[in-house]
């Protein structure tokens, strides 16, 4: 029997992007929101498919901190002030969507079960997000 999940997730971070023309291009905050679809097999033992707390511990990492790309001359500036998190590319939406869904595969695969990540949504403002759908579907 397959089940699914789903966890909600909010932090807040700024970041801005290297190679982008416009407001973004500046250091600027948001108080992000992710979405996590998961399915699968529940485990024999504790009869639950992911633990929703792992979930949020892995999307915590980016709050409160300083997102950027760490080709980003501005990481260098800052980092003798505080700790600057770095991203092989400018932290879209698109991209943090990814690095999460990088992180929980790396953990549930840990796990040993046969558990999909179905779907991970990004949301930098209330009204716009990036959206990373597994293939299957």
């Amino acid at each position: 029997m397959r089940f699914r999940i789903y966890k909600e997730v909010s932090f807040d971070a700024s970041h801005r992007l290297l190679h982008y023309e416009g407001k973004c291009a500046r250091l600027h905050g948001h108080r992000w929101k992710v979405e996590v679809w998961m399915s699968g097999e529940i485990s024999h033992e504790d009869k639950i498919l992911f633990d929703y707390n792992t979930i949020r511990e892995l999307v915590e990492q980016f709050d409160h901190q300083v997102i950027l790309n760490r080709e980003d001359p501005m990481v260098a500036a800052l980092q003798p002030f505080q700790q600057v998190l770095t991203t092989p590319g400018d932290p879209t939406s698109e991209l943090l969507a990814l690095l999460i869904r990088e992180a929980l595969t790396m953990e549930s695969s840990g796990e040993g079960r046969d558990i999909s990540i179905d779907k991970i949504r990004v949301w930098e403002s209330p009204n716009c997000y990036a959206e990373l759908v597994h293939e299957g579907e």
